[in-house]
């Protein structure tokens, strides 16, 4: 995440200069060359706002378990921040971080939001093109099932990848979720199983306006990366992510799908990252308000954590049980 957000930086024309700062300091050194950029060394004391770099703005592209050491240093410097999801894997740690971060601003990676298709979808339900929203339904299929060290630290499937389409039930409906129900199995990955995690999972929502929405979650599609949804209502039905390159074989009809399988979540995503650090931009020089506040990250946390809880007790659970 940080080579992306640093090439795309290095191609937004607003961008004068570029610092990295890496643990790795080789790998730091590296990155600067290619994108024109500087590298300074990692800091002796990364909770030292000091010793830090005076920027307009800083995207922090480590691992869940800084965030808060760094987000309070670089906090203090009263600059936009954009913060990988997710930003921490607790409603209590999220809330912590966002009093520590102040009035800087910090803007979450939730780079589905950018992405063209689900924009337009957006779009089309903002200006009433589609009429009222019955329903959505969510596909997210992993192309291949992680390593073990990676789901024992992944946070869960949730947490880790539904995580995305539960900030997209919110934004895509302008509602609150109400209720979850939520199921998952381990049907083919037993790495999963030694995690207590799942690599099935399906999840309806009430949405807090009446709108149901059902998302089907794998971490294997032996086709491709799968990233899809639709919406429907009283004057149409849209779809994103149905194209050429959608990883699924139709048994009738003629669609040219699965000419070029996504080969993975930064395949199917790039322009959409692209679009996003292009909105910091405008965040960080005051030409937009933050588009992806971390009020979003508390809300779809909470609800990847009532998912966890309504798989487990197999029951629904309201929204209002989650702190």
């Amino acid at each position: 995440m940080g080579t992306i957000r640093a090439e795309d930086l290095a191609a937004d024309g607003r961008v004068d200069d570029i610092v990295i700062v890496n643990r790795n300091a080789a790998r730091a050194e590296e990155l600067a060359a290619r994108v024109g950029a500087t590298a300074l060394p990692w800091p002796t004391d990364p909770t030292d706002p000091a010793q830090w770099p005076q920027a307009d703005g800083y995207a922090v592209t480590t691992a869940t378990d800084t965030h808060a050491a760094l987000i309070g240093a670089l906090a203090r410097h009263g600059r936009p921040l954009l913060i990988e999801k997710p930003l921490a894997m607790s409603v209590e740690e999220t809330d912590a971080l966002v009093d520590l971060a102040g009035d800087a601003g910090m803007q979450i990676g939730f780079q589905r939001r950018f992405d063209a298709g689900i924009r337009e979808v957006k779009s089309r339900i903002e200006s009433g093109d589609i009429g009222v929203l019955y329903t959505m339904t969510f596909t997210a299929h992993d192309i291949a099932p992680g390593s073990a060290e990676f789901i024992a630290g992944s946070g869960g499937t949730f947490r880790d990848m539904l995580v995305h389409d539960l900030d997209l039930a919110c934004w895509l409906s302008d509602s609150k979720i109400a209720t979850v129900y939520a199921t998952g199995t381990v049907r083919n990955h037993p790495d999963y199983a030694a995690a207590n995690d799942f690599d099935v999972v399906a999840v309806h929502l009430t949405m807090a306006n009446g709108v149901p929405i059902i998302i089907s979650g794998t971490r294997h599609d032996p086709v491709g990366h799968d990233i899809r949804l639709e919406a429907f209502g009283s004057r149409d039905s849209v779809t994103a992510g149905l194209n050429h390159r959608t990883p699924i074989h139709l048994t009738d009809g003629d669609l040219p799908v699965a000419a070029h399988p996504y080969a993975g979540f930064m395949d199917r995503f790039r322009a959409a990252f692209t679009a996003e650090t292009s909105a910091f931009v405008d965040f960080v020089l005051g030409e937009r308000p933050n588009p992806c506040p971390p009020e979003a990250s508390r809300a779809a946390l909470a609800a990847a954590i009532a998912c966890e809880i309504s798989a487990r007790e197999g029951r629904p659970v309201a929204m209002s049980e989650i702190g």
